[in-house]
Formats: structure tokens, sequence, C-alpha cells
């Protein structure tokens, strides 16, 4: 139900609020009073909407901004909705609930890609939206008899949104948003849903005879497989006999070149030893005869080195000697007889001592000289004889030490080595040279280790006889073709065991998935029959439905008309196929609308309206404008109109009695009538100007 309507620079008014109450409202005026308007102000505020040109000539003249605000209960709250509009275009808008006073913002604007909608809050609040409101609910000036107009389908629309059945969609589109969900759900899940159940049975075909196709090619690959193996196993078994011969050709030349390497080097080592010992009989030749001499020469040496010393020692003392015998001279001239008087004691004597006498003490020195001289003379002589001796004894330290470095003790010695010598030329002029390509057999002889090393060549060259190198090359080709053959074959039933493997999982994968999808279909399939039978505005609940509400307004329409009283005495509304026919009876004979007069006309359409309303008294909208319904009426017509809109004021439905606004210059009509309000509206230089009357 609408409280209030307030417009502020809105159309033609100023500034103008109405009160509503339960009942039936009336506004009274001559035409371009602004009765109209308030219809205007009604549709702006709840759905932005409006019979006007555009949205700017909403602005009254000479201001630049308007708004309406409408109020409003629905099922026992409380709501405000207020649009507002400047000359600049821009609007705003919002939607309150009041509670205790309170304004608490529900909705604003119409940003519908940010999921905002004031307009769509409201919609669904109410359950109609502009169109269906316009019709249903708001009867334009001269539009009574436009339900009459309408076309069935556009009738039938109506009605299903008055009654409810549009509510039917809501719930038949969640549902449709269950299935979604449930579809995308499963699919998340198993990766596909009921609508692939063709397609992966298809798949499972296309599978089945892939494999059925696959099986021959397995088993033909897998005969190739074991004849090759076979194959390749007797060349594996071939090889494996002849490696070792293959091996021991290897280790024969390994052997011949150890063993001509082996004679050579034996034969280089005698021709080293025998050059060696040559140079042994050399360096030792003619050593005895020195080494022989070296106890002798030692001792001679000895002799010689101890005469030297003496003769050093003894030159020594004699050279000390003069040099005492010198001194004595040097004082005896100073201790000369002065008068045959001694110099010292001045005493008389005769003669001095012996060591006082220049010319005794000259002898002595003389003497002492010559036997220095003497004996120097005798120390070169010895000294030569020493340096000859020892040159002689290094020669014999040298000789023993030759004889000692090769062990050789005598002639006998030397002469062993000789014969030595002898013997290994021999054996050395009947051996092949070391630049010499001999026989294996010649350096056999070298030694016995070369004997054995020969022999043991022998003995390999025995093993492989019979070895054909060429065929075991051969053998290798061969073995090499058919492992990469084999390979190939191995390739190709891995390829195709694979292929089989993936298909029988796929097929198992597959089944187990439309083992679920069965029972998903069955449960959507389920789904759908709920909602054609249930939900299906065309289905049986909604058929019934409006069978119902066609049954409901045919009764109380046909009433209308009997308060009315017009030769129409009765009204029916029929659904068929998916069109809303309207059939009118004179008692019980048929009459085409067509030929009905204007006011006959327009009193079946205000009956069908009040049957409307009769029926929206139990809905969340409970209010029906009216601009102009007495047209075309006459005076007992308009008279009998009232009396209707009166008993339908008094009819209480779930959410309260019905609220009639009607807007008319017939302000008679309504003179000692039970109508609650009466606004007179007139207009003048300031805008439009209502009062209660």
């Amino acid at each position: 139900m609408i409280t209030s309507v307030e417009l502020g620079n809105f159309i033609s008014h100023s500034e103008t609020k109405l009160d509503f109450e339960e009942g039936v409202t009336v506004f009274v005026g001559h035409n371009g009073a602004g009765k109209s308007s308030i219809i205007d102000a009604i549709t702006f505020a709840l759905f932005g909407e409006h019979t006007r040109k555009s949205n700017k000539s909403l602005i009254r003249r000479g201001t630049s901004q308007a708004y309406s605000k409408v109020s409003f209960t629905l099922n026992g709250k409380q709501y405000q909705a207020e649009r507002k509009i400047d000359s600049k275009g821009t609007l705003g808008a919002q939607l309150f609930e009041i509670r205790n006073g309170e304004m608490l913002p529900i909705a604003s604007g119409e940003r519908k890609q940010f999921g905002e909608s004031m307009t769509g809050e409201i919609e669904s609040r109410i359950g109609l939206d502009f169109t269906k409101l316009k019709v249903a609910s708001i009867v334009q000036q001269g539009e009574l008899n436009s339900i009459i107009k309408a076309k069935p389908k556009e009738f039938k629309e109506l009605l299903n949104a008055i009654i409810g059945i549009d509510k039917l969609d809501t719930a038949a589109g969640n549902l449709k948003i269950v299935q979604k969900n449930f579809r995308q759900a499963v699919q998340q899940r198993l990766g596909y849903d009921d609508t692939h159940i063709d397609i992966l049975n298809k798949e499972i075909t296309t599978l089945n005879d892939e494999i059925k196709a696959a099986e021959p090619q397995k088993a033909e690959l897998l005969q190739k497989k074991d004849l090759g193996e076979a194959e390749l196993q007797k060349i594996k078994q071939k090889i494996e006999t002849e490696s070792p011969k293959k091996a021991m050709l290897v280790q024969i030349e390994q052997r011949k070149s150890e063993l001509v390497k082996y004679a050579r080097d034996a034969i280089l080592l005698i021709q080293k030893n025998i050059s060696e010992k040559e140079r042994k009989i050399q360096a030792c030749q003619g050593c005895f005869e020195y080494a022989d001499s070296k106890g002798v020469l030692e001792l001679a040496l000895q002799k010689t080195e101890s005469e030297i010393e003496c003769a050093g020692k003894k030159i020594q003392e004699l050279s000390k000697q003069v040099a005492v015998l010198k001194e004595h001279e040097s004082l005896a001239k100073k201790l000369q007889l002065q008068d045959g008087k001694c110099p010292v004691c001045d005493s008389t004597v005769d003669r001095l001592k012996p060591i006082f006498q220049i010319e005794h003490l000259r002898q002595e020195q003389q003497s002492a000289e010559s036997e220095i001289h003497t004996l120097e003379q005798k120390k070169l002589a010895l000294s030569k004889e020493k340096r000859e001796a020892s040159e002689k004894l290094q020669k014999a330290i040298a000789a023993k030490s030759t004889l000692d470095a090769h062990s050789i003790q005598n002639v006998g010695q030397i002469e062993a080595v000789r014969k030595e010598v002898e013997s290994q030329k021999a054996q050395i002029r009947a051996l092949p040279t070391v630049n010499t390509e001999g026989g294996l057999l010649q350096f056999a002889s070298v030694d016995l280790h070369a004997r054995t090393m020969y022999e043991a060549i022998s003995d390999l060259e025995k093993q492989v006889t019979g070895f054909n190198q060429k065929e075991f090359e051969k053998l290798k080709i061969d073995l090499e073709q058919k492992q990469k053959e084999l390979s190939q074959i191995d390739q190709k039933y891995g390829a195709i065991t694979e292929k089989i493997k993936r298909a029988d999982e796929r097929v198992a994968k597959i089944s187990s998935i439309l083992s679920e999808l069965s029972r998903v279909r069955k449960y959507l399939l389920q789904i759908d029959d709920i909602q054609s039978s249930v939900y299906d505005r065309d289905g049986p609940v909604a058929t019934s439905l409006r069978s119902w509400a066609l049954t409901t307004i045919s009764a109380k329409a046909s009433e209308y008309l009997d308060i009315l009283n017009t030769k129409i005495h009765r009204v029916e509304l029929s659904e068929k196929t998916r069109d809303i026919t309207i059939t009118c009876y004179s008692k019980n004979s048929p009459i085409d609308i067509d030929s009905l007069s204007g006011g006959e006309q327009v009193s079946v359409a205000l009956s069908l309206r009040l049957g409307m309303a009769h029926l929206l008294g139990a809905s969340n909208l409970n209010f029906i404008i009216l601009d102009e319904p007495t047209t075309h009426l006459d005076g007992e017509r308009r008279r009998a109109l009232v009396r209707v809109l009166s008993q339908l004021s008094d009819i209480t439905g779930v959410t309260g009695p019905l609220q009639f606004i009607i807007i008319t210059h017939d302000a008679e009509i309504f003179e000692d009538s039970s109508v609650e309000k009466i606004y007179k509206f007139e207009s003048g230089k300031d805008g439009t100007k209502v009062a209660l009357l």
C-alpha cells in the first residue's frame, strides 16, 4: 500500500505531499491541473519510468532539479523510494527500509554491471516490473479498455505475473542453475557430464574397434619377435664360441711380440754383458803388478815422510840456534874488552868466554847454516822420493780398487771371465742379430724363458686352428643387423601393446564414468520431469493456477458487471492453447466484444480490472490507480462504479485491504460516498496546489 507521495519541482508541482490511507482516495480537478503527474511521480520513484517524452521534461520549468519520493508498505514492512533528476540529466536513486523511525539503505543507483539495481530490488519485492504493473494496476487516462485490447499472449503473461506463475519461471531458472551446477560439479569430478554419454559410447566403440584391429598385429609381431630372438640367440652362441679364439689370436700376436721383444732384449743384454766383461778384463789387466807393491810402497812412503819430518825438525832447531847466535854476536860486540878490562865489572881479564867471542859465535853460526843447507837439500830429495812413491802408491790403490770393483782377486779369475766372453760370443754368433727378422724358433733358443714363451704360443695356435676371421666378422655384422631388426620389432610390439593397454584402460575408465553418468542422467531426467510437470508455465501446476485465476476473475468481473447494470450478464476468461480469450454473455448467448458500445467495453474492462484487483488482494501488490475511469460511462454507471470501489476497498487480503487511487474531474459522483480522502488539484502561477476536501 502507498502511504505517501512527495514531489519537488516535479512537472507542475513545486512542492506537494499527499498522504494515503486504506480504501479509496480520489484526485479531482480540471484537466491539466497536475492530477496524472502523481502517476508519473509514483512510477518514476519506483521504476524510473514515466509517460513523458524525456527525463528532463520531469523538471518543473525554471528549476534545475526535480525529485519524487514514494513511501509504501509491503508484507508489514515500510519502505521509501526516491529518485532525483537534474538539468544535466544526472539521475540519483535510493531505496530505504524504515525500521523504528530509522532509514536503512537497501539499494541505490542502476549500475547493473556491478550488480547494483534499485529498480531490480523493487521489482523483486513487489513481484511485478513496470510493464506488468502498468497493465494490472495503473490505468492511464483513456486506457481502461486496454486490457480487452491486449493481445491474448500479452494477457496471458499479465495473468501469469498477477497470480505469481512467473515465480515458477524463477523456480525453474533456479532448478536449471541447480542442474547446471550439478553438471559442472560432475564434470569437474569426472571430466564429463550426461551430455557426453553418446560421445563416450562412440569413443568406447572406436576404442574396442581399435583393440580388435590391433590384436592380430600384436600376435604377428610377437611371433616375429620370438623367431628373431631365437635367431639372435644362435648367432650369439656362435659368437660366444668363436670370441675366445678371436681373443686368442690377439693374445698370440701379443705374445709373439713379447717373445721377439724378449729375445731381442736378451740378445742385447748378452751383447751388453760381453762388452762389460771385456771392459772388465781390459780394466783389470796389468793391475796386479801395482796392487802387489802397495804394501812396500806404503812402508817406503812412511819412512820417507818420517825422514822429511826429522829433517824439518832439525832445520827448525838449527834455525832457532842461528837466531840465538846472532843475538849473542850482537851482545858480544857490546862486551869487548877495553884496555884488558871487563866492560861489565871493569875487572882486568885476559880473555872473554867463548860465548862472548865474536869469532867463535860466527863459526858456530856458519856451521849451523851449513848444516841447515845440507838438511834442506836432503829434504828436497826426500820430497821427490815421496812424490814418486805416492804416485806409485796411488796407482797401486787404483789398481786394487779396480780389482775390488770387479771382484777380481787373482789372474785366474780374469782368465775365467775371458773364457765366458768367448763362450757368449759364440752363442751370439748362432742367434739372429737385433735388427734381423728371425723366426720364432730361432728366438726361442735364446734361453729357457724364451723357449717357454714359444711353447705357450704354439699351444694357443693349436687352439685357434680352423678360426676364420672373415666369417667371424660376418657373424658380428649379422648380430648387429638382427639386433636392429629385433629392436624395431620390439618398438612396434611395445607401441601396439601400449596402445591396447591404454585403450583397455580408457575403456575401463569410460565404462566407470558411463556408469556414474547413467545415474546422473536418471537424476537429471527426474529433475526435467519435475520441471515440466511442476514449474513449466504451461504445465499442469501453472495451467491449474491459471484456470483457478481465470475462474475467479471471471466470477468477480461478472459480479461487478451485474452491479454496473449492463446488458452483459457474464464475462468468461478461458485458456486456449497458449492464449487467454475473453467471452461476454447476455444471459447465455455469447456477445462479440467488438460489437459492444464504448461504454459497455469500458464496463467490461473495468470489471476485469476490478476482478484482477480482487485477485491481487492476496499478493504483495494491493493498490490500483484509475485515471479518468468514468469516461464513456453514464451517470448511473458512474455511481455504480463508486459503489463497486467502496465495496472493493472493504475487501481484506493477506496484506490488508485494497487501496484505490482514482483520478477524475467528475467530483460530483463522490458526493455522499464513503470515500476516505478527496484531494482537489488546482493549477496556479506557482504550480499545482493540492487541498484536502
